[in-house]
C-alpha cells in the first residue's frame, strides 16, 4: 500500500492509498467510545478510508478538514418516525428536503431513510405509505444527484417491529417508486440474521442495491473467525459486480484494539 500526503486536506499526515477495487467508508462504531470525532477522522484518513456513514451536517466541516466526504447522511427520520405512517409524512418531507440540499452542497453522495416500526400496519399498508413518500421527495433527490438509501434492518434481534427487514420488500418499494435516486442500503450483518443467502440475495438484487454496512455475525463485532460469515467471500462478490460503484461501510463494534481491527478490517475487503 502506497502513502500519498494530505496536504491538500490542510494537515501533513499521510494517508494510505487502498489496492482494492471497494471503497471503503465507517461508522464512529468501529472506533469504540470515548474517542473524539476529530482523532477518529485523523485515524481514518491516514488508514485511507473514504468518509463516515451517519454523520450529520453540523460535522461535515471537520470530515471536509481531513479529506473524507459524508457517505451516509443521517437525520430525516428515526425508527419510530420513519416514512411508513402517514401522520408522519408532513415531518418527515421537511427535514428530507433539507437534508438533500445540505447534502448536495457537501457533496454528500448518499441520504438515508427508514420504514419506522409497524406500528400495527400491515406490510401492504407499510409499502403503500413508503412508496407514497418517497414518491413526494425523489424529483427533488433526482435534481440534486442525492440517492435516498431505504435501510434494511433485523426485526428478529436488534430492532424489533422494523417494517424494511427483508430484500423483497426493499426491492418492491424500489420498483413501485421508480427513480435511480431510490434503492435499498443493504446492512450485510442484519440480512444475514433475517435471510442468510448474502451473496446470491446480493448478485440478484444489485440493481435496486446503492450502499453497505458490514459486522459479524452473532454480536455485531470484528469480521474475524469468531463469526458465521466468510466476508472476504462476500467483499470479493461484491467487487465482482460489473455496475456497482457505491461504497462498503463498515459499522461494527470492536472488541479489540479499535484501530488495530480497523486496519485488519479494511485489509480484509481490500480485494
Amino acid at each position: 500500500m502506497a502513502a500519498a500526503p494530505l496536504a491538500a486536506a490542510g494537515f501533513s499526515q499521510e494517508r494510505t492509498v487502498r489496492k482494492g477495487r471497494l471503497r471503503q467508508c465507517v461508522t464512529r462504531g468501529v472506533f469504540g467510545k470515548g474517542m473524539p470525532l476529530e482523532d477518529m477522522c485523523r485515524h481514518a484518513a491516514r488508514l485511507g478510508v473514504v468518509g463516515f456513514d451517519l454523520i450529520g451536517p453540523a460535522d461535515f466541516p471537520l470530515l471536509k478538514k481531513y479529506g473524507l466526504i459524508p457517505t451516509m447522511v443521517p437525520g430525516a427520520m428515526t425508527l419510530t418516525g420513519g416514512c411508513n405512517h402517514k401522520e408522519d409524512h408532513p415531518a418527515a418531507e421537511k427535514l428530507m428536503h433539507g437534508l438533500i440540499d445540505q447534502s448536495a452542497l457537501a457533496g454528500a453522495p448518499n441520504v438515508i431513510a427508514l420504514s419506522g416500526n409497524r406500528r400495527k400496519l400491515t406490510d401492504q399498508e407499510g409499502l403503500d405509505n413508503v412508496v407514497a413518500f418517497l414518491t413526494k421527495v425523489k424529483a427533488h433527490a433526482e435534481d440534486k444527484g442525492i440517492t435516498i438509501c431505504l435501510e434494511l434492518l433485523n426485526s428478529k434481534v436488534n430492532h424489533p417491529d422494523y417494517q424494511c427487514d427483508r430484500t423483497s420488500w426493499g426491492v418492491e418499494v424500489c420498483k413501485r417508486v421508480g427513480s435511480p435516486r431510490v434503492k435499498l442500503l443493504y446492512d450485510i450483518y442484519h440480512m444475514q440474521i433475517m435471510e442468510g443467502d448474502v451473496i446470491r440475495t446480493i448478485r440478484n438484487n444489485i440493481e435496486w442495491i446503492a450502499h453497505f454496512h458490514t459486522a459479524g455475525n452473532p454480536g455485531r463485532h470484528e469480521m474475524d473467525d469468531s463469526q458465521e460469515m466468510h466476508y472476504k467471500g462476500i467483499a470479493k462478490a461484491i467487487a465482482d459486480l460489473p455496475n456497482f460503484t457505491g461504497y462498503v461501510a463498515h459499522e461494527y463494534t470492536p472488541l479489540r484494539d479499535p484501530v488495530r481491527s480497523l486496519e485488519e478490517t479494511l485489509a480484509l475487503f481490500e480485494v
